[in-house]
């Protein structure tokens, strides 16, 4: 009696290639994993970026890119935005009757001293508008460059070039501007931040020059005058 021999061909080929076909089907997973991670690393990054970008716009060192990118786009309107030239005249006030004062040297009494003070109010808005003036020259020069400066450009050079320290509503930014040094005091008001104060010795000294053009001629006063001459002690009588 024959005995046939039957191959069952439904029957899986090789047990070994099971785990291979297991381990390809894994990667689409471990990528899919791996580029949702990404996703969510990529958008931390941006939340985080634009949330840094939100508070800088709230310092003064962004407001100080704000003006010099107005200075040098000779944007006016924009600069007076930034400053508060009235509050700076004022604060400068006394620095500029100081100055006008000293150049007088022997000549200066209180006469002329009292000519000075009652003068200086009266010069107020030329003094306002002289520092307007003067500092939108010297931020100009601070940005000058022999192309525009990009915002970005500005945003770098403020931070390299200036310090600033902040202290609740007020900030300081001290460094060197076209060629000068310069400290200006800053405010934070609903609008930003704003200067209200500016130290600066070549600006005084240019306000000042304008500023002697109102007040007598040095060269035209009289030494002898009555209005020089200091009034004399008396002398002890012996005896005493």
């Amino acid at each position: 009696m024959r005995q046939r021999i039957v191959i069952n061909l439904d029957a899986p080929t090789t047990t070994a290639a099971q785990p291979v076909k297991g381990k390809r089907r894994r990667w689409p997973r471990v990528l899919a994993i791996l580029a949702v991670v990404v996703l969510i690393g990529v958008a931390i990054a941006g939340v985080g970026g634009f949330l840094w970008w939100r508070h800088y716009q709230s310092t003064p060192a962004y407001t100080l890119a704000l003006i010099l990118d107005a200075a040098q786009s000779n944007d006016v309107a924009e600069f007076q935005k930034r400053i508060n030239d009235e509050e700076i005249a004022k604060n400068m006030t006394a620095t500029v009757s100081q100055k006008a004062a000293a150049r007088y040297g022997y000549a200066l009494n209180s006469s002329i001293q009292q000519q000075i003070d009652s003068t200086m109010p009266t010069l107020l808005p030329r003094v306002k508008q002289a520092v307007q003036d003067e500092l939108l020259k010297a931020m100009q020069a601070f940005a000058a460059a022999p192309e525009k400066r990009s915002f970005i450009s500005i945003l770098g050079a403020v931070r390299s070039l200036m310090t600033i320290t902040e202290e609740g509503d007020s900030a300081k930014a001290t460094g060197t501007m076209a060629g000068h040094n310069i400290e200006m005091t800053m405010r934070r008001d609903a609008d930003g931040w704003k200067i209200i104060d500016v130290k600066d010795d070549v600006i005084v000294q240019r306000i000042v020059d304008g500023v002697m053009k109102e007040l007598p001629a040095i060269g035209n006063i009289d030494a002898n005058s009555p209005l020089l001459k200091q009034p004399q002690r008396r002398r002890r009588r012996r005896g005493r």
